[in-house]
């Protein structure tokens, strides 16, 4: 490759190309949004995400910055920002990767094989470590709420302060729901 910027548009255009939805952020190829189903025979393969990927101009050089939009419940993703702590994307990233490997090997790898002990969500690692089956219930749970693929493309992107409440009260507001209010 001769630059950077040519590397990063071959790299969208391939992943454009591919069996991924990508939507362009802007009018520039530093931003997008890539669905995302998850992996086949694994607790998460009823969800669909909406993963948003941030190239940074040196590119390939520096990795990209990506996150889940909807929400998953998941030990290395943050659950507010949707930030992942993957190695390979954070510390151990090479030019020899490219966007397709996020998608193809990266992520799916994530989701089958979450790593409890080095944490951005304590309290799905917790449950992981403590209760597995409590564990795996929840994140099907998650994806019953928050992945649903016909939700991805009308979802604007979040404020996750409405969802703050509803997750801390959801148990409550749902036994509530055939009361009349007084």
């Amino acid at each position: 490759m001769s630059s950077p910027s040519k590397r990063r548009e071959m790299d969208v255009m391939k992943l454009m190309m591919s069996d991924y939805k990508v939507e362009m952020a802007n009018d520039g190829m530093s931003e997008f949004y890539v669905e995302f189903q998850g992996p086949h025979d694994s607790i998460y393969q009823n969800g669909t995400w909406k993963i948003r990927v941030e190239l940074p101009d040196a590119y390939p050089y520096k990795s990209p910055s990506i996150g889940f939009v909807n929400k998953i419940f998941h030990p290395n993703v943050d659950e507010l920002s949707g930030s992942v702590c993957l190695d390979v994307i954070n510390q151990k990233w090479s030019p020899m990767f490219d966007l397709i490997n996020i998608f193809e090997v990266f992520l799916p790898q994530l989701l089958l094989y979450p790593n409890p002990t080095d944490p951005l969500n304590g309290e799905a690692a917790a449950l992981m470590m403590r209760d597995k089956e409590q564990y795996e219930q929840k994140v099907k749970e998650y994806c019953e709420r928050y992945a649903k693929a016909e939700d991805i493309g009308s979802r604007p992107e979040e404020s996750s302060e409405s969802d703050l409440s509803d997750d801390e009260y959801a148990s409550s507001d749902e036994e509530m729901a055939g009361q009349a209010d007084p």
